[in-house]
């Protein structure tokens, strides 16, 4: 009886003991290895970093920078100094999720234990997770996520004082980064107008025509010197770099002047979305948050209930009456609000049904409007997964491209009753509305704008590059999916073709009706500007 009562005790002092010495062989240990893999500075390089380590100044200096570098160069090391956050883990979970897999995702959720105790900014951490995430990956995977699914994340971790203060002003830009230069290049040089990237290469091997990635770094992790003296050309005006360890940056000797980024100011230095260098209006992948080691852990526990609802949420759909799963999915968990919805006419007093134009956000929106209007309205589609369109429980009808054979479509369809029409085309995350088709204004009088908004946590319900039969899956997957409903009234009647207006000026007061209702912003973007972008193709989905 003894025994089963000291076992607990036993297993409690041993797995201390174990958490202990993990955590001395990360501060001792693996550091030591780091700096003998390293190739040593020379006594030059040493003493200029010694005197630049002197000088380095924190985080509140920077708002007295605006002026320290406006004609010179700058040069920032990426994660914690020109982004708030000095983890490197979330940026490789978005790759192998996005542009790998889920298994690949797992496996790299598996492996960080091992990061963390090599310390996850040292060079055998990031070979870790570079050779989990992109052995076997084919370049143009990673290049899509590089292009289509980091760069919302890195926008949002932006750090506001060293972007405005130190970044923009200055007249050439360089960034260094631990991480593997194809992760952040395309955003740092697209949307932060950086003129080089320093950074670790990945190996390629050919297979037959195509290639992969072996997931070996083909340098050290921590960037050459070489390349960065090459990047630079002379010294730097002014560099940033993080908290962590100021003096050991690799860029700190090649600068006349070193800004160091305090933690406490980065929590608090996030950069408005109006500041953004270039607005974020496309963006892919699947997860909606910042795959943070806690937050995949939580995810991979919950996504068993989440299909399990997911399933449940479609039937619901599918199965009951109108009046019926309004109530069922918000048991379920679907945040569900409709407005502005007006009592319908007298039969006798229209010949031809009601043109509803909904705004896009995911493919779900026919269905919530039919719920809100309490009856099956058919919906117009470009394109659509034929599972989808097996599921719908309202008619769908497939649009050709073809602007004679669409335009009697809709004619014979609005003969028949009411119909519901998305004129962007495609769907847009971001709140911002894409250029409206004309066709709709040119073929109906009686329409009536209908704003619908839906917000997720977990899963995006929507893709350019991914699959799309898995999109309302993915949206009803989320733990609390919420959607707002809209009726913004008739159009007037001189806001119509019946009034005088063409096509063009009826869709536009209708996109501007739409963005003022949910406060988005309008653009001349279309569909195809969209998949060219994301996917590097023109959105159609075979039949």
């Amino acid at each position: 009886m003894v025994f089963p009562a000291v076992l607990p005790k036993v297993a409690a002092r041993w797995l201390f003991t174990f958490y202990r010495a993990a955590r001395k062989l990360r501060r001792h240990a693996f550091q030591l290895y780091n700096r003998n893999a390293a190739k040593p500075p020379s006594s030059a390089a040493v003493s200029s970093q010694q005197g630049h380590a002197a000088a380095a100044k924190q985080s509140p200096a920077i708002l007295d920078a605006a002026a320290a570098a406006p004609d010179g160069t700058v040069v920032c090391d990426v994660h914690g100094a020109l982004l708030r956050s000095t983890a490197l883990f979330p940026y490789f979970m978005l790759v192998a999720f996005e542009g790998g897999s889920l298994l690949r995702a797992a496996l790299l959720l598996c492996a960080f234990p091992l990061v963390w105790a090599l310390g996850e900014r040292r060079g055998a951490a990031v070979r870790v997770m570079a050779f989990v995430t992109f052995a076997g990956l084919a370049p143009r995977d990673a290049d899509l996520a590089a292009r289509a699914v980091l760069p919302k994340h890195y926008m949002e971790q932006l750090n506001a004082l060293v972007y405005e203060r130190l970044w923009r002003p200055s007249r050439r830009k360089v960034a260094v980064t631990a991480a593997p230069r194809v992760m952040s290049e395309w955003f740092i040089r697209e949307y932060m107008a950086a003129d080089a990237v320093v950074g670790p290469e990945l190996h390629q091997v050919a297979v037959g025509r195509r290639r992969y990635f072996t997931g070996l770094l083909v340098a050290e992790p921590a960037p050459g010197r070489d390349l960065l003296q090459e990047a630079l050309g002379a010294m730097a005006d002014v560099g940033v770099v993080s908290s962590s360890s100021p003096v050991d940056q690799l860029l700190v000797p090649y600068c006349k002047e070193v800004y160091v980024v305090s933690r406490d100011s980065a929590k608090s230095a996030k950069l408005p979305r109006d500041k953004y260098p270039k607005p974020l209006i496309f963006h892919d992948g699947r997860l909606a948050f910042l795959p943070t080691p806690a937050a995949m852990l939580a995810f991979f526990l919950f996504l068993p209930l989440g299909f399990i609802l997911s399933v449940i949420r479609i039937n619901i759909g599918i199965v009951l009456p109108y009046k019926i799963n309004f109530v069922a999915g918000a048991i379920f968990g679907i945040r569900f609000r409709a407005s502005g919805l007006r009592a319908p006419p007298a039969d006798g007093e229209r010949r031809r049904g009601v043109l509803y134009v909904c705004t896009h956000r995911t493919l779900v929106d026919p269905i919530m409007l039919t719920t809100a209007l309490q009856k099956p309205v058919p919906a117009l589609t470009y394109s659509l997964s034929r599972l989808s369109e097996a599921i719908a429980p309202i008619k769908t009808v497939r649009l050709t491209r073809d602007r004679a054979r669409d335009a009697e479509t809709m004619s014979r369809l609005l003969r028949q009753g009411d119909l519901a029409v998305c004129p962007e085309g495609t769907t847009c995350r971001e709140p911002y509305l894409l250029r409206f088709s004309p066709l709709f204004a040119e073929l109906a009088d009686d329409m009536e704008p209908v704003a619908l908004d839906a917000q997720v946590t977990t899963l995006y319900g929507t893709t350019a590059s991914g699959h799309k039969w898995l999109d309302p899956v993915a949206f009803f997957a989320n733990p609390v999916p919420s959607y707002r409903v809209e009726f913004l009234g008739a159009v007037p009647r001189e806001w119509t073709r019946a009034g005088g207006r063409t096509g063009v000026e009826v869709a536009n007061w209708v996109q501007r009706r739409l963005g003022e209702a949910l406060e988005f912003e309008c653009t001349g973007l279309t569909r195809r500007d969209k998949y060219m972008m994301l996917a590097g193709n023109d959105g159609v989905v075979g039949k």
